[in-house]
């Protein structure tokens, strides 16, 4: 499996992983939200995604965010603000990546 950057092996550690995350040199990403910039590299590196919000059973709201591939692999998450539930989908992809590599 490559890397969202199309590394094949990082080079650099955990910090690498989230800067292959970052490409900054895509200008669509000046008018792009943080969340929708994890939600695009995701979905280019062969995730596919949903999000919801829902209200919990104290009347919060909570979003849950999932992002799953066709070998199986499935992330899950849930947090109380959008790009919460976004950053911490995209830590739990970058680090099965990462133990791939292992």
């Amino acid at each position: 499996m490559s890397l969202p950057c199309g590394e094949q092996k990082c080079r650099r550690g955990i910090a690498c992983i989230f800067l292959c995350f970052l490409d900054a040199s895509d200008k669509n990403y000046e008018k792009m939200k943080y969340w929708e910039i994890i939600a695009d590299n995701l979905s280019k590196a062969g995730w596919s995604l949903g999000w919801v919000s829902a209200i919990d059973s104290e009347g919060r709201t909570i979003w849950i965010a999932d992002a799953h591939r066709d070998d199986g692999k499935r992330f899950v998450v849930h947090a109380d603000q959008k790009l919460t539930a976004f950053l911490e989908l995209e830590r739990a992809v970058c680090i099965h990546v990462l133990t791939e590599q292992i």
